[in-house]
């Protein structure tokens, strides 16, 4: 049977339509993967301005260390450094460790024994850092953190808030 199949075996005019199968599931998946991003880029922002804050983090857990997913306000020179951060190290680190919220009230005169001497590179004095979870409850799947360029301490009500929004977020990670 020319250009079909013949006992179940596909010929070559099958194999080329499969691989330009892929390269479209290929394209399909890297669209997704965009649109992941820009999702995550809009619930950054999203809490951004909810906490009328200037930086923002996004990060995503794989095993004990964090990859950056979604910045904002963040001085480049800082990105290499924040892009793979190990649990317990900094506020996004201790955040997923301990699993629980992580502020600075002013991360210019303190760095409270959690926040390394280039955060202050930052411009950042008030910020949070909160751990997202998996959606049982189990598992740390990532951080969302804001910070203000003023000093600020951040009430009960301000981090409860911060870690709904860190759930919404945990949809996309």
């Amino acid at each position: 049977m020319e250009g079909g199949r013949e006992g179940g075996r596909a010929d070559a005019g099958s194999v080329v339509h499969c691989s330009h199968a892929r390269k479209e599931l290929d394209m399909k998946w890297r669209g997704f993967q965009v649109l992941r991003m820009n999702e995550a880029d809009g619930k950054l922002k999203e809490a951004m301005e909810e906490f009328d804050c200037q930086t923002g983090t996004l990060h995503r857990a794989e095993g004990e260390w964090l990859h950056l997913v979604s910045h904002a306000g963040v001085p480049e020179f800082l990105i290499g450094k924040i892009s793979k951060i190990p649990f317990g190290k900094g506020i996004a680190g201790v955040a997923a460790e301990t699993r629980g919220p992580v502020e600075l009230c002013n991360l210019q005169e303190d760095l409270g024994g959690v926040a390394k001497e280039d955060a202050r590179k930052t411009g950042v004095s008030g910020s949070l850092a909160v751990p997202i979870f998996s959606p049982d409850g189990t598992t740390v799947i990532g951080t969302l953190g804001v910070g203000k360029v003023v000093p600020y301490e951040f009430s009960g009500q301000e981090k409860a808030r911060l870690a709904e929004l860190a759930a919404e977020a945990g949809k996309i990670l």
